[in-house]
Formats: C-alpha cells, structure tokens, sequence
C-alpha cells in the first residue's frame, strides 16, 4: 500500500495555480452575470437575450458559459439570489443596530437607497421580471421576497417589538413592508441627477410610509378564533 510519502505535498506554486484558476472560473462567472445586465441596460428583457449576445458581451466563448450555467434561466435565477443575499445581510446588520426604532427604520431605508443606487441595472432586471418575466425567474423573486419577509419578522420577533401580534401577522405586515421597499426601488432609480430637494423629498415619502405600516401594526387588533368562528357563522 503506498505511504504518505509517495504523494508529496502541493508546492506553493500549485497551490497558486489552483487558486488561480478558481479566481478566473469565478471572475468569467461574474463577467456572464454583468455582460446580461448590461445588454439590458437599454429596456430590452432578460428573455430577449440569447446566450451567444451574453457571452460575446462577456469576451467569452459559448462552451465557457456552461461550464457556469445549464442555460440563460440558471444566470436570470443567478442574478435574482445573488442580489437577495448580499441585501438581505445589510438589511439585517441596520436592523440590528442598538439604535431607536425610528432611527432603525431611517437607517434600513437608507441602506436600501444606497444599495439599488449602486446596483441600478440588477434592480431594473428584477422589476422587468417581476412584472412579466419567465414563471421561474418571477417565482424565484418571490422566493427572495418570502426571505427578506421572513428574516424581517425574526429580527423584529428577537427585538421584542409588536410583542401582542401573532406570527403570521407579523410576516403579514413585513410582507408589506418589503412590497413598499421593492415599489420605491424604480422611484429611486427615476431620481434625475442633481436634485437633492426631490430626491430628499423620495427619501422622506419613503421612510413615513414604512413608519405608517408599522403605526398601524401597533394598533392592530389579533382575532380570537371564536371571534373568528362567530363572525364566519354570522
């Protein structure tokens, strides 16, 4: 049976190339990704594009793009979840500050602002394809818009807040929250350059209308089910 010594460790300068080749396998990955947003930069939808327009925008040969995606709807879900994670983590680090609730609510508003200003062509694809995209890339959203619901409602949960509110309820109202967050995101990237009175005015709107669902999530009234039950058989 051959010993240990028989395979000899990896020298650094394998080692680098193996790391080499990751960094180039996730820059080309990266590269597709880009290359479809920005062909879509003029109007034009995810679905119009062909996989041979994304990979020539890319500098890529077509065999390449396989060895990253199946096909042009594993880059559109691609493009739909990597966008979720990384705004959901800034989400929840603003939601965790030790700061006032309306200071936190300021403070996500903010972040998402600054987020969808710095990602402008990934929010124009998702509100393209969540209004009439493929069935699979709108259910994808959809699944993003559950999570962003979900993980909102635990952080509030942990906070104590709403502490009289069931959690269906709860998600309930942070369903709504986050429906108003996707809404403004095409007001945001409407904002024409160099207004700081409108786009201060955008920001304002945006923060009382958050705070208005959650006024009204304090005053909501949970139903009993034989409140329930009786109002059914009445």
């Amino acid at each position: 049976m051959p010993s240990r010594e028989d395979f000899p460790p990896t020298t650094a300068p394998e080692r680098e190339e193996v790391g080499g080749r990751g960094s180039r396998k996730q820059r080309t990955r990266e590269a597709l990704l880009e290359a479809a947003l920005r062909l879509m930069r003029e109007g034009r939808s995810f679905t119009g594009l062909s996989l041979r327009e994304v990979t020539r925008e890319a500098g890529v040969v077509p065999t390449a793009f396989y060895r990253h995606f199946h096909g042009m709807e594993e880059l559109g879900l691609a493009l739909v979840e990597e966008g979720g994670v990384t705004l959901r983590r800034l989400l929840r680090e603003a939601r965790r500050s030790d700061v006032q609730f309306t200071d936190m609510i300021r403070g996500s508003v903010l972040v998402y602002k600054r987020y969808v200003e710095d990602n402008r062509l990934q929010f124009l694809f998702i509100a393209g394809e969540r209004a009439g995209g493929s069935p699979q890339i709108r259910e994808a959203i959809r699944r993003e818009v559950t999570h962003f619901t979900n993980e909102m409602a635990q952080d509030l949960r942990g906070l104590g807040a709403f502490p009289g509110l069931s959690t269906g309820t709860l998600q309930m109202i942070c369903g709504l929250v986050v429906n108003c967050m996707l809404n403004a995101a095409i007001d945001i990237l409407d904002l024409p350059p160099n207004q700081p009175q409108q786009e201060q005015e955008l920001l304002e709107n945006f923060v009382n209308q958050v705070r208005l669902i959650f006024l009204g999530a304090q005053r909501w009234k949970e139903k009993s089910p034989e409140r329930g039950a009786a109002e059914k058989t009445a």
